[in-house]
């Protein structure tokens, strides 16, 4: 439009060569404005894209990760279930995350020694490193603790209840330990608030390197006291208004059918062993972690009859199968093939 009030104001066109000037530009115009339309519609991605991408996300393993732990952090106690924080995979990044925070302190109060700050920043890095190498020893005792539990669950004897009583003591003795240091790391951190951030001293002026790494570590506490509030808002007020604009409940997708690898690997396993048929019949033999019931001549996953020294898998409901046929079918559906008995969460 334009284009045409300025050609009507030129003195030099007749009328007609404006006319027909004017209703070219406008019909150039209304095309060109339809085929922008058109693009933007072809360009635009169809519902069925978000659909499947929040499909994908709802069965991704770090959003089912953060659904148990929002679970752990506000089911109830009758059905929490395993300690998502006592899973391999999340003590491996604690044990970066501690050794990193390590070689950053130790390396930085080794370059700023000729620093002089205002509040004792030294004495605050080194208690924040007296925590970490206890938290270091607290997350292999966390580490003996699991496989412990571990080893309990995979034995069958009813002797050893004994000892599961020591492991779970011992789990008991960690999560004290846990306590308190979290409680010393919470002080700790309101001191190191207090000590680097106060305005009445220049502290970067005469340490500017320590400085750096206090508000580092302090920055990255915060963000880790922030956790259960970010959780919050991104599974009760982010995904209920995503799953309502794209018409798909994420929650929903997101439910576990399948049992868990911890889950799994805690189950009982043992080399399976031919029973010779030919003994006395006065004499039992020692089922318990050799050769199997009579009710199982071969795994009903497969369908293939055990072989000696073959790896076996037994259930809560005391049917055994193959491990890896079972292993895959739990990964599916954590219930037992025959009998439907659930696993405990």
């Amino acid at each position: 439009m334009i284009h045409s009030g300025f050609f009507l104001a030129g003195p030099s066109f007749n009328s007609d060569a404006t006319t027909s000037f004017i209703s070219s530009t406008v019909s150039g115009e209304d095309g060109a404005t339809a085929d922008d339309t058109r693009n933007d519609t072809s360009g635009s991605l169809p519902p069925s894209f978000w659909v499947r991408t929040a499909m994908r996300v709802s069965r991704a393993r770090w959003f089912i990760f953060l659904r148990r732990v929002f679970h752990y952090q506000n089911g109830s106690r009758s059905d929490l279930g395993p300690n998502p924080f006592n899973s391999g995979s999340w003590m491996a990044m604690e044990l970066v995350a501690l050794l990193f925070q390590l070689i950053i302190s130790v390396f930085t109060l080794a370059i700023s020694q000729t620093e002089k700050p205002v509040w004792p920043m030294r004495l605050w890095i080194a208690g924040y490193d007296l925590g970490c190498v206890l938290s270091l020893l607290l997350l292999c005792g966390r580490h003996r603790c699991r496989y412990l539990m571990q080893g309990d669950s995979n034995s069958l004897s009813d002797i050893e209840h004994q000892s599961s009583n020591e492991s779970s003591r011992y789990s008991h003795l960690i999560n004290r330990c846990r306590t308190f240091l979290d409680l010393f790391f919470a002080i700790w951190f309101v001191m190191g608030n207090l000590w680097i951030f106060d305005s009445r001293f220049a502290s970067f002026q005469g340490a500017p390197k320590l400085h750096l790494l206090c508000s580092f570590v302090l920055v990255w506490n915060a963000i880790c006291y922030s956790f259960p509030f970010f959780l919050f808002l991104l599974l009760c007020c982010c995904v209920p208004v995503i799953s309502s604009l794209i018409g798909y409940n994420i929650n929903m997708g997101s439910t576990e059918k399948g049992a868990l690898d911890d889950q799994i690997s805690q189950l009982p396993c043992w080399k399976y062993k031919v029973v010779d048929v030919n003994i006395n019949l006065g004499i039992q033999p020692d089922n318990s972690n050799t050769g199997l019931p009579k009710e199982d001549p071969e795994c009903c996953i497969c369908l293939a009859k055990y072989i000696d020294k073959e790896d076996v898998r037994q259930l809560p409901c005391s049917h055994v199968f193959h491990l890896r046929c079972v292993d895959k079918w739990l990964a599916i559906a954590s219930s037992c093939p025959l009998c439907k008995q659930q696993l405990q969460r």
